[in-house]
């Protein structure tokens, strides 16, 4: 079973996609993790986002593995370290690249091919899991995602103000919906629910209620 979450950054995807996860007793994928592996790949090798030829080569030179809440970086631990501002900056640049897409959309087919996953990100409904057997966009609104943005990050990044979090998120929506491969959309035949009003337990409720009636309408 494939079930995918998409939506804007900051709608909380992540959380959702960890919990619908274990309620349901399969992996979680965190393909958002594979984009900001890259993005501190290139940081750390001091490459500008910009350069498109040497991002693509990196990407190509990078393992990266997925193991359960953990991501690996050619067999290290970079967890942590792809959580910050800088590296989620620098992921949203790479991932506007069509041949990192491509390369990274490979590896999660390749995964999700063998076993059952919720996977979610901004295409996966769309692009890599077009067939999935459930698909959810969940969106708020961009003031609301900033916030959340903002308190999961200031742990981390005790400087920074909720205003940057908040500027960014509006440059972030913008190059999303705009990319020329990948561009944040609903995906067809998805579930929208809009977050703003409910919580993490009522949005997931929502979720296990949809999976679990079109169960009982197939038995």
């Amino acid at each position: 079973m494939i079930v995918t979450i998409d939506g804007p950054a900051g709608a909380g995807k992540s959380t959702l996609a960890r919990a619908l996860a274990r309620k349901l007793g399969i992996d979680f994928l965190d393909t958002g993790a594979m984009y900001r592996a890259i993005g501190l790949a290139v940081l750390e090798q001091r490459v500008d986002p910009e350069q498109v030829e040497q991002v693509i080569e990196i990407a190509r030179s990078q393992q990266i593995t997925i193991k359960g809440e953990k991501t690996f970086l050619g067999g290290r631990d970079v967890s942590e370290l792809i959580r910050t501002q800088q590296v989620a900056q620098a992921s949203s640049q790479v991932a506007a690249i069509p041949e990192v897409r491509n390369i990274l959309v490979a590896i999660q087919r390749k995964i999700a091919s063998q076993g059952s996953f919720v996977c979610e990100g901004r295409d996966q409904g769309s692009v890599v899991f077009p067939d999935a057997d459930f698909k959810f966009y969940v969106t708020a609104s961009v003031e609301r995602r900033a916030r959340r943005r903002y308190e999961e990050m200031k742990i981390r990044t005790p400087d920074i103000s909720a205003d940057e979090v908040l500027a960014e998120q509006h440059v972030r929506d913008e190059r999303d919906l705009n990319r020329r491969v990948g561009a944040l959309m609903r995906p067809v035949g998805s579930h929208l629910i809009e977050t703003d009003n409910l919580s993490v337990d009522q949005v997931l409720e929502l979720m296990m209620s949809i999976i679990q009636s079109a169960a009982q309408e197939s038995s």
